[in-house]
């Protein structure tokens, strides 16, 4: 006997998600006879529909908190916004995933911070991130405090994004006596609480020395950025650029620099470093380049750090005469105080780290 059975009653489901019926035959018992007895001409046709479980929609939300400082006005910190935009601006405007959160930046009389998180139950279960400035010394605790705080919060995850790393440059110890301050600070950040989410994510632009990378500690994951893609974008725009590599030799105070290979005849020469203090070394790369025929000479730094308002030094080369000064000098927003310092004052140009930030942060 050959019988033929309906399909089997499904729930409702979208008509797009039905897949192609698949018929499966098999030898099934006879209604009302004992279970020995099969029937060999048995076939089931069945219907195999997909179900979609459809939930809420999430989307990845991360809070950016910053700190941009410029001064103290009888001790209250001054933000560098007024009719600047900020870098912590910047940053949230390249994603929609970005969402900037605020704090209260407040001293007590005596001149210890008085802070404030603002709507710190809304933090809870996201993403957060510190967009830190330690421009100064005395800007450093009150970060730090805050930066303790927040992992503490119950949030998803937690990432520091420090741009410039002060101490980088005192990474070692020449004589005994020396204090190698870039490993207190690996140390001090090292020691950040963890988040709901695992250990801190620490990202920090162009490091003075790539060994720093050992002294911090199990408790953050550094992740090292850099801002020199920054500066091929902007030398595409310029195809009279060339690279010359010059080496720099201490003669106790003084700085001799020399052409190591290349030839700088008629080029647009670009000096690269991760950063500018004084600026010394730089006018005296400049004038090596000049003395060998460089048409235009031009200089990047990850950061302009100018303390002392040491960038004075640096003149515009006034149309063509690299012996005078640069035709361009590239920074990063990495140190907020100088790009206000700066700003519309050749040869400087500021080239954000904005984009490369909100990169980093939807890792």
């Amino acid at each position: 006997m050959s019988t033929t059975r309906p399909p089997l009653p499904s729930p409702s489901t979208n008509p797009s998600k039905i897949l192609n019926p698949i018929v499966l035959s098999s030898l099934l018992p006879q209604p009302h006879r004992p279970l020995r007895s099969f029937a060999k001409n048995f076939h089931i046709r069945c219907e195999l529909r997909s179900f979609e479980l459809r939930g809420a929609s999430t989307t990845l939300r991360i809070g950016l908190f910053g700190f941009e400082f410029e001064e103290r006005e009888e001790g209250v910190p001054v933000s560098l916004r007024g009719d600047e935009v900020s870098l912590a601006e910047r940053i949230a405007a390249e994603s929609d995933a970005i969402e900037l959160r605020s704090i209260t930046w407040r001293t007590f009389e005596d001149g210890f911070p008085n802070l404030f998180i603002s709507n710190a139950q809304g933090i809870r279960g996201q993403h957060v991130a510190f967009l830190a400035s330690f421009s100064s010394p005395g800007v450093i605790f009150e970060q730090l405090s805050v930066i303790y705080a927040l992992p503490k919060l119950f949030v998803s995850s937690f990432t520091v994004v420090l741009p410039f790393f002060p101490t980088g440059t005192f990474e070692r110890m020449e004589e005994e006596g020396d204090v190698a301050t870039a490993f207190t600070l690996a140390r001090i950040l090292s020691n950040i609480p963890i988040s709901r989410g695992g250990p801190t994510s620490l990202v920090i632009f162009d490091i003075h020395a790539l060994q720093e990378r050992f002294y911090f500690g199990d408790n953050v994951l550094p992740c090292f950025e850099s801002g020199i893609p920054l500066l091929k974008n902007r030398l595409q725009q310029l195809p009279d650029s060339d690279n010359i590599v010059c080496a720099k030799v201490r003669e106790g105070d003084q700085r001799i620099v020399r052409i190591k290979e290349g030839d700088p005849r008629g080029r647009h020469v670009v000096i690269v470093d991760d950063l500018v203090q004084s600026g010394g070394t730089l006018i005296e790369c400049q004038k090596v380049l000049a003395k060998h025929g460089a048409a235009k000479i031009s200089a990047y730094v990850t950061h302009g750090i100018f303390p002392k308002r040491s960038w004075e030094r640096f003149d515009h080369d006034n149309g063509g005469r690299p012996e005078n000064g640069f035709t361009y000098f590239w920074i990063t927003d990495s140190c907020p105080t100088t790009v206000k310092e700066v700003k519309n004052r050749l040869p400087f140009e500021v080239l954000s780290l904005a984009s490369s930030i909100a990169a980093s942060l939807q890792i």
